[in-house]
């Protein structure tokens, strides 16, 4: 079984395949992902109402996906709505925070109210990760006992930071998605975080999963750290029924 924690739908401005949900779901039957948990593309870079709509509208047409319900900083206000309006119909299992569209930074006031109203709502937060700020989202942690914060892309090139953060706090988790392929750099974080804080996640459909699937394999995972990495934790962390999935 594989649960991918990070992903997209819809149209994005990079040079890539993207659009419809039918290519999540042909990526996911190409490498075995049996559960993916997707952010709308619009939501994050353009508007998050519509984005949003157009993702629980998805969501409710594809049994296989679950939802982040994107939160832009600079409308906490209309977030808040957005919560009330999306999170009853249990297709939107987490939050989903971007730092670089929204145009603030990691531990901006903004983002750090963003992250207070995932926790108020008590879901599991995928945070864009990309420089040693991510070492911050501990004092964050810290604030707020409910929150449970994902840190998308390990930190990207900051991952030996990532790493460190996430061995400061058992509520902070981390992803190997990343256009950084450093040698030996998932290894390196499963060496020293504990296994139960170490997802999967492919950037998809952005980033083709296979370099993902190629991170994880390089770091020869034990058949422990692999159903813990692949599926275990992802199950736990957003409450997906293991027989469902």
């Amino acid at each position: 079984m594989i649960i991918d924690v990070h992903a997209h739908a819809g149209p994005w401005f990079f040079a890539t395949e993207v659009g419809a949900v039918e290519l999540n779901l042909a990526l996911m039957d190409r490498y075995g992902i049996d559960r993916q948990i997707v952010s709308a593309s619009e939501a994050v870079t353009y508007d998050m109402v519509s984005g949003n709509r157009w993702m629980a509208q998805r969501l409710a047409e594809q049994p296989r996906l679950l939802g982040y319900l994107v939160v832009n900083p600079n409308e906490l206000a209309e977030a808040e709505n957005e919560l009330a309006r999306h999170l009853p119909g249990g297709r939107f299992a987490g939050i989903k925070v971007h730092t670089t569209y929204p145009g603030h930074s990691l531990m901006s006031k903004p983002v750090r109210d963003a992250l207070g109203l995932a926790a108020r709502a008590k879901l599991p937060v995928l945070i864009h990760t990309w420089d040693d700020s991510v070492l911050g989202l501990v004092d964050v942690l810290e604030q707020h006992e409910e929150l449970r914060v994902i840190a998308g892309h390990m930190g990207g090139p900051a991952w030996r930071t990532a790493v460190e953060a996430a061995c400061r706090s058992d509520r902070l988790y981390l992803e190997p998605c990343c256009s950084i392929t450093d040698r030996d750099r998932f290894r390196y974080a499963l060496d020293r975080v504990p296994v139960e804080q170490m997802l999967f996640g492919t950037d998809s459909t952005l980033v083709d999963p296979a370099i993902a699937l190629g991170v994880v394999a390089a770091a020869k995972m034990t058949e422990s750290e692999y159903e813990h990495v692949m599926w275990r934790n992802a199950a736990k962390l957003f409450g997906i029924d293991e027989v469902a999935a």
